[in-house]
């Protein structure tokens, strides 16, 4: 097996002038890649690799490739904050409809009896419960609420508890509810559960990949969304009678982001982002801004989601 060796800047530099990229200032490149890393950095290069080889496409500049890891920063800090918001909303509705209805105190609202009764999920139902009661052991003492309540009451009701629980956990932990338990919170964003259900997935998987700064703009997951109004609302092109962008792409985080933010929240999150987008286009020349549109899953229309 082929060993991967240490290079310095100015190797790293060379190996990427020697594939086509233009080096206009190399003091200031050197200063980039010492400051985010080569590897990351070059993990943005295969948009503006030719198709047939490894090498840039004519004129591309180390600038350019710079502007477009930039952006991607850029709009994975907006995702990353509104999905935060997201995360908070949801846990609070599953911690006040379980609390409500089954009690603030471990023994009560984690007892399996609280929970779906399909045959087929009896072992989902205990290992997910497991899952909890070990981030309760692993966590409880890691955060000052929960501390707080261990110390003084003995107990760290529902609505505590969902601090120390991932938002990948809480979707786990939402599938074993009872149907009816899964409908009360679903119709608060006049959802269906399935649909919930995906949404909740997805959302995981996004903001799992803004927390470890993984290259977003391109991300797409296994799951999809349900065709919705907001695919036929902006005429989004079809192939062989499927939609094809707004399905597993960034697009459908905005399309579940429509569903789930207010109206305020959800008119910034555009116009942050179509700002990034107009400051982007503006630095890169050698590729169509369409083409990283259409990377991400953007209609040409994008914006226009906000009046639907």
């Amino acid at each position: 097996m082929k060993n991967k060796v240490f290079k310095t800047v100015d190797e790293q530099l060379d190996i990427l002038k020697s594939k086509g990229l233009v080096i206009s200032d190399y003091e200031k490149s050197k200063i980039v890649l010492l400051k985010e890393n080569y590897f990351f950095l070059s993990g943005y290069r295969h948009l503006f690799m030719k198709n047939r080889d490894k090498n840039f496409i004519e004129g591309t500049t180390f600038e350019e490739l710079y502007a477009l890891f930039t952006f991607d920063r850029n709009i994975r800090n907006i995702f990353f904050k509104n999905l935060l918001i997201i995360e908070n909303n949801i846990k609070s509705l599953i911690s006040y409809q379980l609390s409500k209805k089954y009690g603030f105190k471990e023994k009560d609202y984690l007892n399996p009896k609280n929970f779906s009764d399909d045959s087929l999920k009896v072992r989902q139902v205990r290992d997910v419960l497991e899952k909890v009661k070990r981030q309760i052991r692993l966590n409880g003492r890691k955060h000052s609420a929960t501390i707080h309540y261990i110390d003084n009451y003995g107990y760290i009701p529902l609505w505590i508890l969902v601090k120390v629980l991932s938002f990948g956990l809480i979707g786990e932990f939402f599938n074993i509810f009872k149907d009816s338990d899964k409908l009360e919170i679903a119709n608060f964003y006049n959802l269906d559960v399935n649909t919930f259900s995906i949404y909740l997935n997805i959302l995981s998987n996004y903001r799992n990949l803004c927390a470890h700064e993984d290259i977003l703009f391109e991300h797409k997951t296994l799951k999809e969304i349900p065709d919705c109004l907001y695919h036929s609302g902006l005429n989004i092109k079809q192939s062989e009678g499927l939609y094809v962008c707004g399905k597993n792409d960034l697009f459908s985080v905005i399309i579940i982001l429509k569903s789930l933010l207010s109206e305020q929240q959800f008119v910034n999150l555009v116009n942050e982002l179509g700002y990034e987008i107009d400051i982007i286009s503006g630095k890169i020349s050698v590729i169509p801004m369409k083409t990283i549109l259409n990377r991400m899953g953007f209609p040409d229309n994008w914006r226009d989601i906000v009046d639907i």
